[in-house]
């Protein structure tokens, strides 16, 4: 505690990609914020969900309100690498989430091979440390359909891709995270 009786803020010097990784409403964002406020760095929400109906628009309010102040929020439902590649290095950027993102180019008809390799490339030259959300897609059921099951895969082999890039993996279960990869803050333990 300082004289003022604040809390004291420690910062957390990020690697260059990090992921937070989770089931639904696991805790994940929530993670990810508080890593990125960690980093004592100018902060930039980069936002890939798509307000199609009420309860979305809910949801992304939900968000908004969640986080609170001090973020910079840029949306973007598909095209991330132009906005990556304008990061200035003092920044930190939190992208939310892959597996909209993912979705977003699944349900437009775009190549996910091609845009998986187009974000990835992306993250590798990005002059900021970048903090990236993603869902666990594969501890369900097989879906029964077609799409669910191309999406399921496709979800996977993107989360693979980001861990093997990323300096610090970290898993969030029930609100609780734990580090798959790398050192966890001690701010999160």
């Amino acid at each position: 505690m300082t004289s003022a009786g604040s809390l004291e803020v420690s910062t957390f010097s990020l690697p260059p990609l990090t992921l937070v990784i989770g089931g639904a409403r696991s805790g994940k964002s929530r993670i990810a914020e508080r890593l990125v406020v960690l980093s004592g760095r100018p902060r930039y929400y980069l936002a890939t969900a798509q307000a199609f109906d009420d309860e979305m628009r809910a949801r992304i309010d939900r968000h908004i309100q969640d986080r609170g102040d001090g973020w910079n929020t840029i949306e973007a439902p598909l095209h991330l690498a132009p906005i990556l590649a304008k990061c200035q290095p003092k920044f930190t950027l939190l992208l939310d989430c892959a597996t909209l993102w993912l979705s977003n180019h699944l349900l437009s008809g775009s190549d996910l091979e091609v845009e998986s390799e187009k974000l990835l490339s992306a993250l590798a030259d990005c002059p900021c440390p970048v903090v990236i959300v993603s869902n666990e897609t594969g501890w369900g059921i097989v879906p029964e359909n077609k799409l669910a099951r191309e999406f399921r895969d496709a979800q996977g082999r993107l989360n693979q891709r980001l861990a093997a890039q990323a300096g610090l993996v970290l898993g969030v279960m029930a609100g609780l995270p734990f580090a798959l990869k790398g050192q966890m803050p001690d701010a999160l333990k």
